[in-house]
C-alpha cells in the first residue's frame, strides 16, 4: 500500500511539474494540437506509460532513471544540437569552454543512426591517430552505436588519462571497419596559435572559440607585430576544422578587425532572444586579412566568416563551410542537470542565414587538388536528421558559387595548398582589392 501511494505521489509531482513548464512556456496556457486536444491528455498518456514500466517492466527502474531517459528521448526528437545534460555532464561541458577536458578530442554528430565525425581537434589523440571528418564510429570498445544517442556517446568515449578506448570506423574508401585504439588524454585545446610565415605575414589560427579566444587574439597580433619588427604586411586567419563554441567569443574576434558596423544578429521566438552583436571603433589590425575555411567550419566559424565577408573586411578562402546557423542555449535545472536547446538562430549583417547553407568562399580552393588519395564527401548540417531548415535571404547578395568540398586538413606549409594560395593572395592584396 505504502508504494502504490509513494508511486502515485511521484506520479502527480511529474505531471504537476511538466504541466507547469509546459503551460509556462506557451504563456500559461494548455496548448491544443493539430487534433483539438489539450496538452494534459498527453501527459496523462504520459503518466499511465510511467505506471505500466514501474509495475511491469523485467527489472526494478529507478524513477530518476526513467525521467531523465523521457526528457533525454524529447530534446533529441527536437534537433540534432538540442540535449539532456545530467549533473556530471554539466560540469564536464563547463570544463570544456574553459579549453580543458578529458577524451581524444573529437567533435561529434549523429548520421545515418551512427556517431560521426564532424572534425578532430588539432593536436589531440584523435587528430594523430588520423580520425577524419565524416568517419562513421559503428562500435566503441566493441558495442555498436547504432541509434545511440550522442550524449551516451560522448560519455563513452571520455574517460580517465591514459585508459585507452577503441573506435571501430567506417570509413569511405575502406574495404571493411577498422579499429583505431586511441589513448585518452587531458585534452587541453589552446585556443589561439600564431606564427610568422615570411616577410612581414602573420598566420593565426583558432581551434575553438573559448572564454579567452579574443584576448590570446590580442596577444597573437602583438607577438606578430613585435616579431615582424613594424607594421604586419597581412594575417592569415585560419578557422578550418574549427568546430565552433562560445557565440560571445566569435563576436569579440570579429571585432577585432572591424572598425564598426554589424557583426551578426540572432533571432528566436521571444524578444529577449533577439540580439545585435556590433563592432566598436577601436585601434586594432586593419591591414589586409583572408580567412580559410572548409567543411569543418561551424558555429562559431561561420559566423566570423560571414561577418567578414558581408563587410569586404576579409577575402574568404576554401570551401564551403559546415552550416550550422543555429543558437543553443544552456538552461540550468535544480537537480544540477541542464536541458540544451536551440533558442535561435544567427544571421550575418546583410541577413543570410547559414543554417544547412554554410558560408561560400570568394576563393575556392581544394586542399587535395594535388594529391587525393582518399575520397569521401564531408558530413555537413543539411545531412543530419531533424536539422533546422535555413531562412530564405532577405537582403543578402547570393554567396559565390562553389565547387564540391573535398577533404581539408591543415598540414605542414609545404603541403597546405590552401595556406599557400591564401598567402598568395595576401601578397597580392593590393591588386585585388586595392589600397
Amino acid at each position: 500500500m505504502k508504494k502504490k501511494v509513494k508511486l502515485s505521489l511521484a506520479l502527480i509531482f511529474i505531471c504537476v511539474f511538466l504541466v507547469g513548464f509546459l503551460a509556462g512556456a506557451q504563456g500559461k496556457r494548455p496548448v491544443p494540437n493539430a487534433e483539438g486536444r489539450e496538452i494534459y491528455e498527453f501527459l496523462k498518456t504520459y503518466s499511465d506509460v510511467l505506471d505500466i514500466v514501474k509495475k511491469n517492466y523485467v527489472d526494478t527502474v529507478k524513477d530518476q532513471d526513467l525521467v531523465y531517459a523521457s526528457i533525454k528521448g524529447m530534446l533529441e526528437s527536437l534537433d540534432p544540437h538540442s540535449s539532456f545534460l545530467t549533473p556530471d555532464m554539466y560540469k564536464e561541458m563547463q570544463t570544456e569552454t574553459k579549453g580543458e577536458f578529458g577524451g581524444i578530442g573529437i567533435e561529434i554528430t549523429v548520421k545515418d543512426g551512427f556517431p560521426t565525425v564532424i572534425t578532430a581537434i588539432e593536436d589531440t589523440p584523435a587528430f594523430k591517430a588520423g580520425l577524419k571528418p565524416s568517419d562513421h564510429i559503428v562500435k566503441i570498445d566493441g558495442k555498436p552505436t547504432k541509434n545511440m544517442g550522442l550524449v551516451d556517446v560522448v560519455k563513452m568515449i571520455r574517460g580517465p588519462k591514459g585508459k585507452p578506448v577503441t573506435l571501430t570506423i567506417v570509413r569511405e574508401g575502406f574495404s571493411a571497419p577498422k579499429d583505431y585504439e586511441i589513448l585518452r588524454d587531458v585534452i587541453v585545446v589552446k585556443s589561439v596559435k600564431s606564427k610568422m610565415l615570411e616577410d612581414g605575414y602573420g598566420y593565426i589560427r583558432i581551434t575553438q572559440f573559448q572564454e579567452r579566444t579574443g584576448k590570446d587574439l590580442d596577444l597573437a597580433v602583438k607577438d606578430l607585430t613585435k616579431t615582424a619588427k613594424g607594421p604586419l604586411k597581412g594575417i592569415l586567419l585560419d578557422l578550418r576544422n574549427n568546430p565552433g563554441g562560445l557565440l560571445d567569443q566569435a563576436a569579440e574576434v570579429s571585432d577585432r578587425f572591424l572598425e564598426e558596423g554589424l557583426i551578426t544578429y540572432i533571432e528566436g521566438r521571444k524578444p529577449d532572444q533577439k540580439v545585435k552583436f556590433n563592432a566598436h571603433r577601436k585601434d586594432d589590425y586593419m591591414g589586409p586579412l583572408v580567412v580559410l575555411v572548409n567543411e569543418g567550419s561551424a558555429s562559431g566559424s561561420e559566423i566570423v566568416a560571414g561577418a567578414l565577408q558581408d563587410t569586404r573586411r576579409a577575402i574568404i578562402v576554401g570551401m564551403k563551410t559546415f552550416g550550422k546557423g543555429s543558437v543553443q542555449t544552456i538552461l540550468p535545472l535544480s537537480d544540477g542537470s541542464a536541458v540544451r536547446l536551440t533558442t535561435a538562430k544567427y544571421y550575418t549583417p546583410k541577413g543570410r542565414s547559414i543554417q544547412a547553407e554554410g558560408i561560400g568562399p570568394d576563393i575556392a580552393v581544394d586542399n587535395d587538388i594535388t594529391k587525393r588519395k582518399e575520397k569521401f564527401v564531408p558530413i555537413k548540417e543539411k545531412d543530419l536528421n531533424k536539422h533546422l531548415e535555413g531562412s530564405i535571404p532577405t537582403k543578402s547578395e547570393e554567396p559565390a558559387e562553389n565547387q564540391e568540398p573535398g577533404a581539408a586538413k591543415p598540414g605542414s606549409e609545404e603541403d597546405d595548398f590552401q595556406m599557400q594560395m591564401g598567402l598568395q593572395i595576401l601578397k597580392s592584396w593590393e591588386a585585388l582589392r586595392g589600397k
